[in-house]
């Protein structure tokens, strides 16, 4: 990077701690950091959240979660399993050791043990404890520092240049008097992806998952910056706020129709409260709309805005149902404060200003049964006529999705081998709009699915941690969906106006070139330290279409990560 985009991202930085501190006048009481997505985490809360069948555990459809909640609910399952009767009824000895694991990795909301310390401090300052480089731990003052180190490289089949992934950089959180939360996530990034994630970049997408970005100097790869960083505060006791820049996700999936962290990271304002049965989230958030050609100088983008309401509620300790409805809208870069009423379902209030944004309504709904299986469901719609949509199912405006999904722990009472099948389907359209800016999209890149729409997709993932460092993973995604044919607008691609299609009926999942996609994941990871793995992968790719015929892909790789998730391209 050359010093003018370092300037410029020193400059948006401040910019955003200079936001952020005109809240802190108003934080009241304790407040707490979130847990980083795509760390190993997941599956034990996962399996937790099934087996336990915690109401407290049971919101987990909004992610990132909550550090100081979650950590306070795995502190009492593992106070349940020191006895022996429960122990043995409930929890494997592997997942007391993750258990233990987490609350030393969050050791500022858990009681302090003696395991959590290092016997052999390095000079008597970093590895004071066994989860943080750095930890400091007083009364009106918490931080935790880590390095992120990620080097992956591999080979693909019938290329000729070498796949690889190179991120340096730090993590971290702090609280200040019990008041105020706080996090930094920063890296750099160089990499060389699969040819098929080339031809997404060369499509006008963007590289998955990132923003502005440079070509390399190397051939074919690109190089850019990831930036995220939040603060939060607590305004009562059951409603506390979040203001940053960074991801979110909302599902009980593997992918989410409503939101995903798959596009760029966005600057966002949360509202979260939680009281009694329910869990109540509000979301505002200011996003890129799509641009053919990305500014590379001293420029500024267009902005768009995005609200979303969802209220989840705990029926029973088993049974958890939520309703979702969010609306994506363009407005000459400012927000229409018309969207900031916390209250769901006023989407009529629309009307009375002439917009016709582009709304969304869902429900949802998981099931945790004989503390081994989850069932998880949901379904969205995006601007349907109810006449229609029962006497004329093939109508283009029909436009919704739903997913169906299991989680089965110990499989066939086999401890932690664990299976995950999912069902995503979505009709042509689903995500755009006559108006571009209002789209569901970010940064050129899909919001939710990476795959847009007109798709039908399957997900298997079995998952097994056989020791207490070792965790293997099997991945297997098939897809079919209809992509444009010969310039012909036919439904998948939401970054075009829907205004374009070629007819009002006939529409059907896989209308189009059909494509057909099969994608098979081998992983395996050991954990040599705390939070340091080896990694071993494993991806095949079939893809095929009508018009352009076969492109297999085949890749074998191997790396090293510190504090960091693994970074897949599965679409």
């Amino acid at each position: 990077m050359n010093q003018f985009e370092l300037n410029r991202y020193r400059t948006q930085f401040i910019k955003y701690i200079g936001c952020l501190s005109l809240f802190l006048p108003f934080l009241l009481s304790g407040q707490s950091t979130y847990l980083q997505m795509g760390m190993k985490d997941q599956q034990m809360l996962d399996r937790l959240e099934i087996k336990m069948q915690r109401p407290g555990l049971n919101f987990s459809i909004i992610k990132p979660y909550n550090r100081k909640w979650v950590t306070k609910e795995v502190e009492a399952i593992d106070s349940l399993a020191q006895i022996k009767d429960y122990q043995a009824d409930r929890l494997s000895k592997i997942d007391q050791y993750n258990m233990q694991r987490f609350l030393m990795n969050n050791s500022e909301w858990s009681a302090p043990r003696a395991s959590y310390f290092s016997q052999k401090p390095i000079l008597k300052t970093f590895y004071t404890t066994k989860g943080n480089l750095l930890e400091v731990q007083e009364k009106d003052f918490f931080l935790a520092v880590n390095p992120i180190i990620s080097y992956h490289q591999g080979q693909e089949t019938g290329y000729d240049k070498p796949i690889f992934q190179n991120t340096r950089g730090v993590a971290a959180r702090g609280l200040i008097g019990k008041k105020v939360g706080f996090h930094l996530y920063f890296t750099e990034n160089q990499e060389r992806t699969p040819r098929y994630v080339q031809q997404w970049v060369r499509g006008g997408r963007g590289v998955p998952g990132a923003g502005f970005y440079k070509a390399l100097s190397v051939p074919e790869g690109y190089d850019y910056f990831d930036v995220r960083g939040s603060i939060s505060w607590q305004v009562a006791k059951a409603v506390e706020m979040q203001f940053g820049y960074d991801k979110n996700f909302i599902g009980n999936g593997l992918r989410s129709l409503y939101i995903s962290d798959f596009s760029n990271n966005n600057l966002f304002f949360k509202i979260n409260t939680r009281i009694w049965k329910f869990n109540y989230e509000n979301l505002f958030m200011e996003l890129i709309p799509q641009q053919a050609v990305f500014n590379t100088g001293n420029q500024n983008y267009p902005r768009k805005y995005f609200r979303m309401n969802h209220l989840s509620m705990n029926v029973t300790k088993w049974l958890n149902v939520g309703l979702f409805d969010a609306a994506m809208f363009g407005r000459v870069n400012h927000f229409d404060f018309m969207y900031m009423i916390p209250v769901m379902f006023v989407l009529p209030q629309q009307q009375q200003i002439g917009s016709a944004d582009n709304s969304m309504v869902g429900i949802d709904m998981k099931l945790n049964l004989l503390k081994k299986i989850q069932l998880y469901g949901k379904i969205n719609f995006d601007e349907f006529w109810t006449e229609q949509l029962f006497s004329r199912k093939d109508w283009w405006g029909n436009k919704y999705g739903y997913q169906l999904g299991m989680k089965y722990v110990d499989v066939l009472g086999v401890k932690n081998v664990d299976l995950q099948l999912e069902m995503n389907r979505v009709r042509p359209y689903m995500y755009s709009h006559f108006d571009t800016a209002a789209n569901w999209t970010h940064y050129n890149q899909p919001f939710a699915h990476p795959l847009g729409a007109n798709f039908q997709e399957y997900i298997a993932v079995l998952k097994a941690q056989p020791t207490k460092r070792l965790y293997l993973q099997a991945k297997a995604i098939v897809f079919t969906q209809g992509l444009d044919s010969l310039g012909v607008n036919m439904g998948s691609n939401p970054l075009i106006n829907n205004r374009s299609r070629p007819r009002e009926y006939a529409w059907y999942v896989g209308s189009g070139d059909k494509a057909e996609g099969l994608m098979v994941n081998l992983l395996a990871s050991y954990e040599l330290f705390e939070n340091l793995f080896i990694d071993v992968n494993y991806l095949q790719r079939n893809y095929s279409t009508q018009l352009k015929g076969a492109s297999n892909t085949t890749v074998f790789s191997a790396g090293v990560r510190w504090n960091i998730g693994r970074r897949d391209f599965d679409f």
